[in-house]
């Protein structure tokens, strides 16, 4: 099949599904001029809350504190990231990027100054919530000018499918080292360092990124009387932030639980190396889960990650060293990268070109603040009951994820595409990347990977799912 049967034909399941590898996508002219920059601002993502604990927790002496100021962070993230992202699509990435990176600057730099001064707890939290809103979402923005870029080449959709693969590779990565890298700044410099590296990483790769002019999506100016529905209002968004929540439950949980399992065995300087062995079992499942070319409905194949991440996290709990924590850790991780994968490109397919950036970002947001309320419970568990403790918040967050995936997921399906199915019931499968408009009817379909299921999708999720 040639390329331009690859971008219309339906898979109708006779013939293997188009695959592209890491190797032709990272080929595609331009994209080294924006991945290099935003690896170097993303990775401060992955440091942030870790380094909020370690940093709370020598100055303050309590898990629970510790973990409630990485909350108020992530929460101010998980709300104000969203808008920020609409603001990108808006004004242009460039416009929002350069003053973020410089309120992110002077908000870390707030809060490093009031936790050696051993300032009230209230204080920690004001300076903990500009911090956390003004982390750069780098990652929704890369996401967005991978659509732009393939869009604009007439790429086939399994490219996106891939690129998409490859940044969630790209987040993992960062949070194998992230960690490991505050951790380790932290112990070996003092607490603070570790959060004044995350600072300048965040100001010198977010200006290298925002100065990559010519690769940003293109702006989507308000028009005069018309109305511009938020990403959220879409259904199918709502459901995947509601499942993200559990996901992020999984990340503060575990951030919190395994430096305090750490600790309790007299391995202070472990407990990044071990959230990173978990961050890397989801980077070699992200790996390989790009590398495949899947014929499964890309809502199912969430639904099977999903559940095994559940899986994964119910055994956290028992374990008995930190050796046995690790291989469980890792097996958890495993789960990780494939959901992100599979809900990164099923969010793509359900707004409209103009709203990208805010998708994507509603999720990354939403990984925030279940990321939020993962760390706080964990950290109130482990105050009263032990670091083992802490563990049952990820089986407790991705479980009611699970649930909410399991009763919604036939919102999933993109608009327009449901009733697209033939009459043998073999699904169509997308054609090249293109794009939904703002009505949600479809004109050439963004859905990567993903099949309709012949249901229209008729239920509507009333807010978020806490996941």
């Amino acid at each position: 099949m040639d390329t331009a049967d690859a971008r219309t034909a339906p898979d109708t399941g006779a013939g293997a599904p188009a695959r592209i590898g890491y190797g032709a996508l990272l080929r595609t002219p331009g994209v080294w001029t924006f991945l290099a920059p935003a690896f170097a601002a993303r990775l401060p993502y992955a440091m942030l809350s870790l380094g909020i604990v370690l940093l709370v927790l020598d100055t303050h002496g309590s898990y629970g504190t510790a973990g409630s100021v990485a909350a108020v962070s992530a929460v101010a993230q998980a709300l104000i990231g969203p808008q920020t992202g609409r603001l990108a699509d808006r004004y242009g990435q460039a416009a929002v990027l350069v003053p973020t990176v410089l309120v992110h600057a002077l908000s870390v730099g707030a809060l490093i100054a009031l936790a050696l001064g051993h300032a009230p707890v209230w204080s920690l939290f004001l300076a903990a919530a500009p911090a956390g809103a003004s982390v750069p979402q780098v990652g929704a923005m890369v996401r967005a000018r991978w659509v732009a870029k393939l869009s604009a080449d007439g790429a086939p959709a399994a490219k996106l499918n891939t690129a998409f693969a490859f940044e969630s590779v790209t987040d993992e990565f960062t949070f194998v080292i992230g960690p490991v890298l505050a951790g380790a700044i932290a112990t070996s410099v003092s607490p603070s360092a570790g959060l004044i590296g995350e600072a300048a990483l965040t100001v010198a790769g977010g200006l290298a990124f925002a100065a990559q002019r010519r690769t940003a999506p293109a702006r989507h100016p308000h028009q005069p009387g018309v109305r511009r529905a938020s990403a959220l209002a879409s259904p199918g968004v709502r459901l995947l932030a509601g499942v993200f929540l559990g996901v992020g439950s999984v990340f503060g949980a575990m951030q919190v639980s395994v430096t305090a399992f750490a600790d309790s065995v007299g391995r202070h300087g472990a407990g990044g190396i071990v959230y990173g062995v978990f961050a890397g079992g989801s980077m070699l499942a992200g790996v390989l889960y790009g590398l495949v070319a899947w014929r499964r409905a890309a809502r199912h194949r969430l639904l099977a990650s999903y559940a095994l991440l559940v899986l994964g996290c119910s055994t956290l709990w028992a374990m008995p060293d930190l050796v046995a924590l690790t291989a469980a850790g890792l097996v958890c991780g495993l789960a990780i990268a494939p959901t992100l994968i599979t809900g990164y490109t099923l969010v793509e397919t359900l707004v409209a070109d103009g709203a990208k950036t805010e998708a994507f970002t509603w999720l990354t947001g939403a990984i925030g603040l279940g990321l939020a309320t993962g760390s706080t419970v964990a950290g109130q568990l482990i105050d009263g009951w032990g670091p083992s403790a802490g563990f049952l918040v990820t089986v407790a967050g991705a479980g009611l994820g699970l649930v909410a995936l399991i009763a919604l997921r036939h919102l999933l399906v993109a608009p327009g595409v449901a009733g697209s199915a033939n009459s043998a019931g073999t699904p169509d499968s997308a054609g090249a990347v293109g794009s939904v408009d703002s009505a949600g009817a479809v004109g050439s379909v963004d859905s990567p990977g993903v099949e309709a299921s012949g249901r229209t999708a008729t239920a509507q999720l009333v807010g978020a799912v806490k996941g």
